[in-house]
This record gives C-alpha cells, structure tokens and sequence, in this order.
C-alpha cells in the first residue's frame, strides 16, 4: 500500500472514529475504531467522491456542503476529512491548522498518533523541520511496531538535519526494530557519528551496514551508500588507507559505483599507486560522460599517466578529454535550445496523462526526445519535481475550470428554455386567473354542502336514491296524487291498495340504503373540498409565480453571470500562473544544464591548461637539448610534486528512510571535479 493510501485510509479511520466520543473511544482498543452511522445524506455524498478517489470532487463538496449547513451532524468529521484531503492535494498549511483543532484526546490514542506521525512525515518532506518534530512530540505513548520504528527514524533524521547531532546519536543508539529499519539505525547512526567528528565510533556501524546480507534492492542500494559515505569520511581524514576497502565493497553495477571507482582511484594516488589508480579511473572513464564522477576520469586518467611519467599517454588523454567535453558542450547547447522553445512540460507529461493529481504525484518516466538524457537528474531533482506538480494542478484546476464554465453554459440555456416556456404557457395562465373558475367551483361546493344538510334534517330519503328510484318514487307521487282526486270507487280503492304497496316496497329500498348513501355523500364533499383546497393554493402559486417568474429567472441569470465571470476571471489567473510557472521549471532544467556547461567548461579549461603545461615543458626541455648540443635524451615533463588528494567535497550521504520500501535510495549529489593538483578535502556539507 503506498502512503498515499495508508494515510488516506488512517484519516477517513480518524473521522469515521470522532461521533463516539471520548467515552466509547475508552472502550475500544487504541488501534481500533468505533462503529458509525452516516446520518447525513450530503456528507455520505462526499464520501462516495472519497471512495472513488476524487479527492477534490470530495473536497469542493464537503466546502460547499458545510457552507449551506447540510452537514450539521457530522461537522468535526467533515473538518478533519477537509484536513486530510488538503494534505493529499499538498495544501499542507490548511491541513495542519485543522489537525491541530480537531485531533483532540475524543480521538482514539491510535488513530491520533498515526495521524501526527503521517503529518509530520510530510511536514519533514516538505521541509518544515519544526513543524514535523511538534507533531512527532505530539504522539502520545507507542504505535505498533513497524509504525514506531519509522517514527524514531524520522525523529533521528529531523535531528539531524536540525543539526542536533548529540541528540540524534542517543535516540537512534537505544533504538530497537525489524532488521530493514534497523539497518537504516544504523546507517542513520553512522552518518550522525560522522557529522559529530567521530568517524571511528562510526565506523562499525556503516561497517555493519556496509557488509550485511542484502535481500532486496533497496537494502543492497542502503549498503552501497553506507560503503561510500564511510569510505569518502576516510578520504576527508586523509586516511586513504582505510577508504580502499569499503568503496571496494560498492557494486560496480549499482547506481553508486562511479563515485565509489573515482574515490578508489583517489585513495591509490594518495597512496601513490598511480599504476592502481589507473585501473577504477580506466573503467570509469568507459562509461558515460554526462556523469560528474566519469567527467572527473577524463581528467584524473592523464594526471595518473603524467605522473608515472608517462607523458604521450598523457597529452593523449588530455586531448581526448578536451574533444569529449567539447563534443558534450555541443549536445547541451541543443538541449538547452529545445527547452527553451517552451514545449518541455507538454512532452513530460504527454507519458503521464491519467496519472494523480496532488501532493503524491510523481513523474514516472522521461520523454522519448534527444534531451531526455541530460533531463534525468534534472526531473529527478526536488525543486523540479515541486515545481512539476504545481504545474500539473494548476493544469488540473484549469480543466476543472472549462468543464464548470462549460457547466455554465448549460445553466444559460435552461434559464432560456424557462423563459420561453414561460412565454408560452402565459395566455393560457392569465386567461385561467381571469376566468375566476376555483371561486365558482367552491359556491358549488357549498351549495352542494347545504343542499345535502337539508335532505340530512329532512330525512329526504328519495333525494339519495338512484335515477330509477328517484323516478320511480316520482311516479308513485304522481300517481298518488291522481287517486286522491279520483272519485272513490271500487277499482280505485283497488288502485289505491296497490299503490300502496309498491310505495311501501321503495320506501324500503331508499330507507335501507339511505345511512350508507348518506355517509358516501359527506365522504365525497369532504374530498371535493380538499381538491378544492389544493386547486386553491396551486392557484395562489400560479398567481404568485406570475409575476415571480420573471424575476427569478433574472436572478438566475444574475448569478450563471457573475459565476462565469468568476470563473473567466480565475482562468486567466490560472493561466499566467501556468505560464510562469512553466518559464520557471524551464529556467530550472536550463540552469541545471547550465551548470553541467560550466562544470564542463572548467574541466575543458583543466584540460587544456594541462595539455599546454605538458607541451610548454617539452618545448623548454628540447630548447635545452639544443643549447647543450648534447645527446642525451630529454627529460621527461616534470609531475606536479604533491600527492592528488581526493575531490574537493565528499557527497555527504543522504540518511532519510526512503518514502516507500520498495524504492532504492537515490544517488548522493556529485561533487566538483579535482582539477590537475587536486585540492585538499574539506569538511562534508550537512545532509540533505
């Protein structure tokens, strides 16, 4: 797992952690963490961003969501899911400022610590010594084990780097862990001895180092380093003697075997076994002549010839140094013409296009262009790297930037399709506002109310009936009505009794159906008049909107305006940032060739000035010859009579743990080039 993803795992750990308090977090062990519940649905939204690892969709919501109040029952988490993702998008300050509010002791001990632990890493990364050892004093009690022995670790290297070298040496010299950190102790140990005027106390520890099995790269790249670092310490103390054997140790196929076969050749001058010397000085000059180390070769190759007085093997050397560093010259000239021509970032990361945004981002690969093999160790450089991952976000938030004013162009044109839909629905509303049509349907509703208390009082049981009971109970009425005027006669009475009965018989009907009927009619008005309400607020609605519409949808418009306004306004920041900050890293990776120009140039200078010593020697010497008129032979070109001592500055020997265990260490800085009379060392410049 990278550290990208433990520390983003640790923090959403330490959010989801904070809503049971300081009491559950009691009851839980330190390194595990409470059950919680998502009780808001914009923050569970957030998360889902989160998940998917689009930090900053996640982030711009979270902000947004906070600012409207929709987080109200998760707002702690949501300002420490802010901090850790501000930390992934290397805005460390804003990070830092809401670790310190919100890692309080209602976060369990073992998610705080890591916490402080993976903000002080980046605190160190980042170059911000104090910052990383507070955080690291934060850290309360001891993590699991691999955790602590990272954390002391990078307590020595702060203390290191803080110059605090006494101290560095107590803490890492009772420090105890696995075998892989507790060979970066060590090492770490050594190179504090060493800073301390103490090489022979450190000697047995980069020793120990130096000769330990090597499982992996990385510990085989570790031990490579501690043989060079306590080999160039002896080169510094003059005891050339001691330094043969643990830069004899260096692999001659690993990324530090240049510098250990240039400080081996030093060492055997030193001692004044210039035959020797040849023999590392010989390989390292077969090899590629963009490396300091080898540039030193094509000098110390004839200085170790003139010196066994070997002058046409020497003046040959030269010569050849000096068509080399001319032939390189022109290569860097080219280069430095391509970058300068502006298009350097768009080919680096042409390679890198679906890579991470963040602090996290690295470059992975060069371009396939001419250039590309002076551009290693450029890219390769910290301020280069900082710099490309500047430019990459700023490349980032400015498509963020189309794709939402893209997003306001869509705005525009819903508000366009409102307004003519509401252009075309207008007739239509005024005309049914004016119309009246929800009064007149409530009069109808209560004359209908009333109409159905009446016939309730009157027991108006026909009133009820179906349209055949009703017409039949009219008939009845009818006929009724017809007997009794009727003269009163047998076949009338006959009629009448009839009669009779089938009124008795619908009198029934209606009289037994009349309670249900009766209640469905109330049922019925009591519905009518709830449709007639809701008619009559849409109807409120309908008017209030008639004359909001407009002015809403102004509103809108007012503010798709001023936000793409907005926007067009931070695009063109953006871009004179982007534009600078690609002037820069082209200034950057120019000087850098820049300075490989110069250091040729001073080698070439070296060169030629020893070739023109050689040959003004050898003209006095046969002006000799002639004046004598003898035949003796000519003596040969007197040597410079001190012993070549070792370069100018020893590469002090990077003591940080590397990021990730996988990864080999990179190579220390290359040092000046001896030039024919070498000078005496100097002390090692701090680590870096």
């Amino acid at each position: 797992m990278t550290r990208a993803s433990c520390m983003l795992a640790l923090l959403l750990a330490a959010v989801l952690a904070l809503p049971a308090g300081a009491a559950s977090a009691r009851q839980h062990d330190a390194e595990k963490l409470p059950i919680t519940h998502i009780r808001d649905l914009h923050y569970g939204d957030a998360l889902f961003y989160f998940y998917q690892d689009d930090d900053f969709a996640a982030l711009t919501r979270l902000l947004a969501y906070e600012h409207w109040g929709r987080v109200p029952h998760h707002a702690e988490e949501a300002q420490l899911l802010e901090g850790g993702l501000y930390l992934t998008l290397g805005m460390h300050n804003e990070a830092g400022e809401r670790f310190e509010r919100l890692l309080t002791n209602d976060v369990p001990t073992g998610v705080r610590n890591r916490a402080w632990f993976y903000l002080a890493q980046v605190w160190y990364a980042r170059g911000y010594l104090e910052r990383a050892d507070a955080a690291l004093r934060k850290v309360n009690g001891r993590m699991s084990p691999e955790l602590e022995a990272q954390k002391e670790l990078l307590f020595g290297n702060v203390l290191m780097h803080e110059g605090r070298y006494d101290e560095a040496i107590r803490l890492l010299s009772s420090w105890r862990g696995a075998q892989i950190w507790s060979a970066y102790a060590r090492f770490n140990l050594g190179v504090a001895l060493v800073r301390n005027g103490r090489l022979d106390d450190a000697d047995p520890f980069l020793s120990a180092v130096g000769t330990m099995l090597a499982a992996t790269a990385e510990l085989a790249a570790l031990r490579d380093r501690a043989n060079l670092a306590l080999g160039f310490a002896y080169l510094q103390a003059n005891q050339p003697a001691r330094a043969r054997a643990p830069l004899a140790r260096v692999r001659l196929n690993g990324p530090y075997s240049n510098k250990a076969l240039l400080g081996i050749g030093w060492a055997d001058a030193a001692l004044g076994d210039y035959q020797g010397a040849l023999t590392p000085w010989m390989e390292l000059r077969s090899r590629d002549v963009l490396d300091a180390a080898v540039q030193e070769s094509y000098l110390a190759v004839p200085y170790a010839f003139g010196k066994l007085n070997a002058n046409a093997q020497s003046a040959e050397f030269y010569e050849s140094a000096v068509k080399s560093f001319d032939a390189e010259n022109g290569q860097l000239d080219e280069a430095i013409a391509r970058i300068e021509k502006g298009d350097l970032l768009e080919r680096v990361l042409g390679s890198e296009s679906g890579a991470r945004y963040g602090w996290f981002w690295q470059l992975k690969s060069v371009p396939d262009a001419p250039e590309s093999r002076y551009l290693y160790a450029v890219l390769a450089g910290h301020d280069f790297q900082e710099g490309l991952k500047n430019y990459r976000d700023l490349l980032y938030l400015n498509g963020t930037l189309e794709r939402w004013g893209d997003s306001m162009g869509a705005f525009q044109d819903m508000i366009e399709t409102r307004e003519r839909a509401y252009a075309e629905r207008l007739p239509r509303a005024d005309a049914l506002l004016a119309s009246g049509a929800v009064g007149k349907l409530q009069q109808r509703n209560v004359t209908l109310a009333n109409e159905l208390r009446t016939i309730e009082t009157q027991r108006d049981m026909a009133a009820l009936g179906t349209t055949v009971e009703r017409e039949q109970w009219a008939r009845v009425q009818r006929v009724e009505a017809a007997l009794a005027a009727a003269p009163d006669t047998p076949e009338n009475a006959n009629l009448r009794v009839r009669l009779a009965l089938v009124k008795g018989v619908l009198q029934f009907r209606v009289h037994d159906a009349f309670n249900a009927r009766l209640w469905q009619e109330h049922r019925a008005l009591k519905d009518l008049s709830l449709a007639l309400h809701e008619a009559q607020s849409r109807w409120i609605r309908v008017e209030r909107d008639r004359k909001n519409v407009p002015t809403n949808t102004g509103e809108f418009a007012d503010r798709v305006t001023t936000l793409k306004q907005r926007i067009d306004t931070l695009q063109a920041r953006l871009g004179a940032t982007e534009q600078r900050q690609s002037v820069f890293l082209a200034r950057l990776a120019a000087h850098q060739l820049e300075e490989q120009k110069e250091r040729l140039a001073a080698y070439e200078v070296q060169a030629r000035f020893a070739l023109a010593s050689m040959y003004d020697r050898a003209a006095s010497a046969g002006t000799q010859k002639g004046t004598e008129g003898g035949n003796q032979a000519a003596p040969a070109a007197a040597p410079p009579e001190e012993t070549p001592a070792p370069p100018e500055q020893t590469p002090a020997p990077p003591e940080q743990t590397p990021a990730l265990p996988e990864q080999a260490p990179a190579p220390p800085e290359e040092g000046p080039a001896p030039p024919e009379q070498a000078p005496v060392p100097r002390a090692a410049e701090p680590p870096r």
